[in-house]
C-alpha cells in the first residue's frame, strides 16, 4: 500500500508545496520521480544549469540521443537544448495529474533560460518563449534570474501568458522588484485579454547561501556576539521576504488583479540544503513553514525531512520582529547586507554560467566521440 510519510504530509497540510530540486533522465526512466510523487508528497520539480550539468555530464541515459544528435551534426547548444527540454517534457508528463488536480498551482517543472543571457533582457525573453514552445506542456515554468536585466524580461514573458519561476533572489529590495515585475506582467496580460487564471509564478528566494556568506564573516569577527548570530541571517531574510509578500498581496493593486482571477506569486524557498554540518539538516524546512509557500529540496533534504523533520506549524509569520533585529545586529557588526546580497547574486549567476559551460564542454566531447564512432 502506498503511503505518504506523516512528516511530509504535515508539511503539506501547513500549506507548503514540496518540490524536488533535481532531475535526470535516469530518475524519470526508473520510475523514481513517479515514486516520489506517490510516496513523498512531491508536487513539483525544479532544475538549474548545475543539475543538468550533473545529470547529462554523467552520460547515464543520454547515449542514444547523443548518438542521434551526432549523426545530425547539430551544434552543441542545440544538443543541450534538445536533451534538457526532453527531460523537462517527460517530467511534466509524470506530474500532469498533480497539475490537473491542483488547477495548475502545482505539478510544475521548471527549466532555466541559458544563464549566459542573464544580463540581456531581449535574449532572455526570446529564449523563454523558445523553451516554452519546445517543452510544449502547460505545466512548464520558465526560470528567469532576478537580475536587473531579468526584471523587464519577467514582465514581458508573463505578458505572453507564460508561467515563470523567478530565480536567484537574495535581497529584500530585489524581491519587491520581482513582485512588482510580476504584477506588471499580469496587468499587461490582462490588457491583451489573456486568462490570468492560467498564469502562475513562484519567486525563488535563496536561503542557505546567505548563511554561508554571513556566517563566514561572523566567524572572522570571532566575538561572542558575532558567533551568537551564526545561522540566523538566512532565516531572518526569508521571514522578512514573507512579510513583504503578505504586504504586496494585500495591496489595492493586487486586489484588482485578484478579481480577474489572477494567482498570487508564491514565495519559494530555494537552496534549502544545509551547508554547515553544525546545523540540523532540516533547518531550512522546519523553520520556514508558512501557508502558500513552496520548498524545493534536494533529495537528501527531502529524505531527512521525511525521517526526522520537526514540523510544528507556522514558523514564519510570528518572527518578523526578531528577524529584523537579527539582520540589524549583523549590520551593527560592520557586515553590509547590501554587499552580501549583491555578491551572492553575482556569484549565483557566475556559478550557473560555469556549470553551463562545463555541460557544453562535456556534450561537445560526447558528440565528437559519437560522431567518430559513426565514421
Amino acid at each position: 500500500m502506498i503511503t505518504v510519510t506523516e512528516t511530509l504530509k504535515r508539511l503539506s497540510d501547513e500549506g507548503v508545496s514540496i518540490w524536488l530540486d533535481d532531475l535526470s533522465r535516469k530518475r524519470i526512466a526508473s520510475g523514481n520521480l513517479a515514486e516520489l510523487v506517490a510516496t513523498k508528497h512531491v508536487v513539483g520539480v525544479t532544475t538549474n544549469p548545475s543539475i543538468f550539468q550533473a545529470a547529462i555530464g554523467s552520460g547515464d541515459g543520454y547515449e542514444e540521443q547523443l548518438a542521434d544528435l551526432a549523426v545530425r551534426g547539430v551544434t552543441v547548444d542545440e544538443a543541450v537544448r534538445m536533451m534538457t527540454t526532453a527531460d523537462v517534457r517527460a517530467a511534466a508528463d509524470v506530474l500532469r495529474p498533480v497539475y490537473d488536480a491542483t488547477g495548475g498551482r502545482d505539478g510544475r517543472v521548471s527549466i532555466e533560460v541559458d544563464p549566459r543571457l542573464a544580463h540581456d533582457t531581449a535574449a532572455t525573453v526570446a529564449e523563454a518563449k523558445q523553451l516554452a514552445w519546445l517543452v510544449d506542456r502547460p505545466n512548464v515554468m520558465i526560470k528567469i534570474p532576478a537580475t536587473k536585466a531579468g526584471l523587464p524580461a519577467i514582465t514581458a514573458v508573463l505578458a505572453e501568458g507564460i508561467s515563470v519561476n523567478v530565480t536567484l533572489i537574495f535581497s529584500l529590495e530585489r524581491y519587491r522588484e520581482v513582485m512588482d515585475a510580476y504584477l506588471l506582467g499580469l496587468e499587461k496580460a490582462a490588457e491583451r485579454g489573456l486568462d490570468l487564471s492560467s498564469i502562475h509564478s513562484v519567486a525563488s528566494f535563496f536561503v542557505s547561501r546567505v548563511d554561508s556568506e554571513i556566517d563566514k564573516r561572523l566567524t572572522v569577527l570571532g566575538t561572542e556576539e558575532a558567533l551568537a548570530l551564526k545561522g540566523r541571517a538566512a532565516l531572518a531574510n526569508a521571514r522578512l521576504a514573507y512579510e513583504a509578500y503578505e504586504e504586496v498581496f494585500a495591496s489595492d493593486r493586487w486586489v484588482k488583479l485578484a478579481t480577474a482571477q489572477a494567482n498570487k506569486q508564491r514565495p519559494l524557498w530555494a537552496s534549502t540544503g544545509v551547508k554547515d554540518p553544525a546545523y540540523k539538516d532540516t533547518l531550512y524546512v522546519d523553520d520556514l513553514v508558512a501557508p502558500g509557500t513552496v520548498n524545493t529540496m534536494p533529495e537528501g533534504t527531502l529524505n531527512a525531512t521525511a525521517d526526522h523533520g520537526g514540523i510544528t506549524g507556522d514558523t514564519v509569520t510570528g518572527g518578523y520582529v526578531q528577524a529584523r533585529a537579527d539582520l540589524e545586529a549583523v549590520e551593527r557588526l560592520g557586515i553590509s547586507y547590501d554587499e552580501v546580497v549583491t555578491k551572492l547574486e553575482d556569484e549565483g549567476v557566475a556559478k550557473f554560467e560555469d556549470a553551463w559551460q562545463e555541460l557544453l564542454d562535456a556534450v561537445a566531447k560526447s558528440l565528437q566521440s559519437k560522431g567518430a564512432e559513426q565514421e
